[in-house]
């Protein structure tokens, strides 16, 4: 007897779904409050919460592919939202750092983000948010596990 898959109960679907449809609204309001897109946003959080970092550094962070990450740090410098300035560590990279202008910006959307986390989030209660992340964590590093036996 052959298994059949079945996309409604196959979890990597059913986590695809469920992310694409949270970024999906959250995208529609960051663009409309604030004209950024998605991969905008994420670097400005990782900016605000981390500080100076290269854009290799910020594609590990949001587990973005280079080209995503690239056009988001040229269109939030184009803004004036983040700087550019020589790593000292490597010849071959910037640093990018939020400007003044970009940490204002971040702290007119962080309040938005949450409360937007808290409206989707309205009917669980904090043990099964709790567990979700813990939940979360462990798929991550059961890939982790799996891209490593991979070779990648």
């Amino acid at each position: 007897m052959t298994s059949r898959l079945k996309l409604d109960e196959f979890l990597p679907y059913r986590l695809s779904i469920a992310s694409n449809r949270v970024s999906n609204a959250i995208a529609t309001a960051y663009q409309a409050l604030f004209g950024l897109r998605i991969p905008e946003w994420r670097v400005i959080a990782v900016l605000a919460e981390g500080g100076a970092m290269s854009q290799f550094a910020l594609g590990r962070a949001t587990q973005m592919d280079k080209v995503t990450v690239s056009r988001a740090a040229i269109a939030l410098v184009d803004r004036g939202l983040v700087t550019r300035a020589p790593n000292p560590e490597d010849q071959r990279s910037h640093l990018l750092s939020l400007s003044d202008a970009g940490r204002a910006l971040y702290d007119q959307v962080a309040p938005k983000a949450l409360e937007m986390e808290r409206r989707i989030f309205a009917d669980i209660d904090e043990g099964e948010r709790d567990r979700l992340i813990a939940m979360l964590a462990r798929i991550e590093a059961g890939v982790v596990a799996l891209e490593q036996e991979n070779g990648q």
